[in-house]
């Protein structure tokens, strides 16, 4: 039996540009990104959530078990958010599709996320949020892309999964500016907060 829609969010990056491990940075009330992102994601309705995350980050893997969180160290993160990806959708193979979230963007609300989880159970092959003509994160895959994605690699992510079924793609038009809002850096952070 199809394990329902899962939640995959992609922790594998290594925040270089941020100066220090990014996503166990606190936001205000002192939750870590990536705690506020993957309970976000939680919140909106998937079947069951699976962290993706690169070998030897100790503190990273500690806080999010600690969460309760199921992890998939993923040994090819290190290459790329593509392969991160792929990683995830091979460890959950029976999904009935997959929404894909990014780490360090805790500001999408959960009523987003939710929209997409109820297109995908509607039956949308592809789906993402749309604000002001903008596409953004997290997006929503059907089972049928399971393959794709599962052969992904690099660092585009899901791009030319997209790119090559655009007649496929559903957009959901939210008016929720956080699907646009990853934090690569802590400017990007202080930006997001005084919004």
């Amino acid at each position: 039996m199809a394990a329902g829609i899962v939640g995959l969010l992609l922790a594998g990056g290594r925040a270089r540009r941020f100066g220090a491990d990014k996503l166990l940075h606190p936001l205000p009330g002192g939750q870590p990104i990536v705690l506020a992102s993957l309970n976000r994601l939680e919140q909106a309705g998937v079947d069951r959530c699976l962290v993706l995350v690169a070998p030897r980050r100790p503190l990273l893997m500690r806080a999010l078990e600690e969460s309760g969180a199921r992890l998939q160290i993923c040994d090819e993160a290190p290459q790329g958010m593509g392969q991160t990806l792929a990683c995830g959708v091979r460890a959950t193979c029976d999904a009935a599709g997959w929404v894909v979230a990014l780490a360090d963007m805790p500001f999408v609300q959960v009523s987003t996320i939710a929209r997409v989880v109820e297109r995908l159970r509607a039956g949308a092959a592809i789906v993402a949020p749309r604000y002001r003509g903008r596409r953004g994160h997290p997006v929503g895959f059907s089972a049928a892309f399971g393959d794709a994605l599962a052969a992904l690699y690099g660092d585009v992510g899901a791009r030319q999964v997209l790119e090559s079924n655009a007649e496929r793609l559903e957009y959901v038009d939210v008016d929720d500016a956080g699907i646009l809002r990853d934090v690569d850096t802590r400017e990007d952070l202080e930006a997001a907060l005084r919004d």
